[in-house]
């Protein structure tokens, strides 16, 4: 059954509509991906490097796994309403940890009737969400960590930009304009928003007030949802330039940094266009392993590096700041 869906706003809600970037609305759709195992023409180049270090740290048989099925309903607790424009990722994990026990039961629940039946640990965490949350959050986090924070830079950039064209969209033509470009789905008239093929209705009365707009690398061509009172509405949305995120981007005026950073230091910056550890990097670039280390952990100390856990290795990622350090050297 196709629904058309009117989210209806007054002065005041249009007042509250406001921008976030969420960490927790990268996880359930990127999870998804990697469990389909199909090749996405977008996020190929991702998955292949990320799927089996998900494997290796079992990821794919844990919680996650039961709570995130291959489509449809996703527990609306996993997408805490952003409590500012960009959240740390641990205030999320902090805010579905504080998620009151009945409203969990009430997302299984709705899990159930999608799915059909509960697995046992999410028939544990109906019995006891108190106790089994942080079970859940610890996961995520561990997911978090090997699949999407070393490339949270570049994820970020793109979503940063997307904001930053919005608001634009904003300043010069309006709030109807920014609604009627936001998705093809979506449509601005007579002081309504209407969201055309879904499966449910989104009214105001079944929503919060205001609305708060997600842009998103990984939700895929569509638009989801949440609507919990008293949060805002959540609207998380395809962001713009997601298809250029993985693209190579080659470093040709790195040369310009060796004085300052030296050569070994800037050959490892221009390694990290995806992110690696010790030992990789110490195979591609010919530097030993304790050299490769101690150099990174200059780069990590000046900022330009971030170091993420996965299973029993480090990842090494360039920062943003090293991806601006970079972007200006080439210009």
């Amino acid at each position: 059954m196709v629904v058309l869906a009117e989210l209806a706003f007054s002065a005041s809600d249009l007042a509250q509509v406001r921008f976030a970037v969420s960490p927790m609305w990268e996880v359930a759709p990127s999870f998804r991906l990697l469990t389909s195992r199909t090749a996405h023409p977008v996020h190929r180049p991702w998955a292949d490097q990320v799927r089996p270090r998900m494997v290796a740290a079992g990821l794919d048989r844990g919680w996650l796994s039961e709570l995130i099925p291959p489509t449809g309903y996703v527990p609306d607790f996993l997408n805490p309403a952003p409590a500012g424009p960009a959240p740390a990722p641990a205030a999320e994990w902090d805010a579905i940890l504080a998620s009151p026990a009945d409203r969990v039961r009430q997302d299984l629940d709705h899990l159930a009737r999608h799915q059909g039946n509960l697995g046992p640990r999410l028939r544990a965490l109906h019995a006891d969400p108190p106790s089994r949350l942080a079970k859940v959050t610890r996961e995520i986090e561990t997911y978090w960590e090997l699949a999407l924070a070393p490339y949270w830079a570049r994820i970020r950039a793109v979503l940063d930009a997307d904001i930053f064209y919005r608001a634009r969209t904003v300043a010069e033509r309006g709030a109807g304009r920014l609604f009627n470009d936001l998705h093809a789905s979506v449509s601005w008239n007579d002081n309504a928003l209407t969201m055309a093929r879904r499966k449910q209705p989104l009214t105001r009365e079944k929503a919060g007030t205001g609305l708060l707009l997600i842009p998103s690398a990984f939700t895929g061509p569509g638009l989801r949802t949440r609507a919990r009172p008293p949060d805002p509405p959540q609207l998380a949305y395809p962001a713009r330039g997601v298809g250029t995120l993985w693209e190579t981007r080659p470093a040709n005026g790195a040369a310009v940094l060796i004085p300052v950073l030296g050569r070994s230091r800037t050959l490892l910056l221009t390694e990290l266009e995806t992110p690696a550890s010790t030992t990789e990097l110490a195979h591609r670039t010919g530097l030993s392993p304790a050299g490769v280390s101690q150099y990174l952990t200059a780069l990590r100390d000046a900022g330009l590096v971030s170091a993420h856990r996965a299973g029993r290795s480090v990842l090494y990622a360039r920062t943003a700041a090293a991806e601006t350090l970079l972007k200006a050297a080439s210009a």
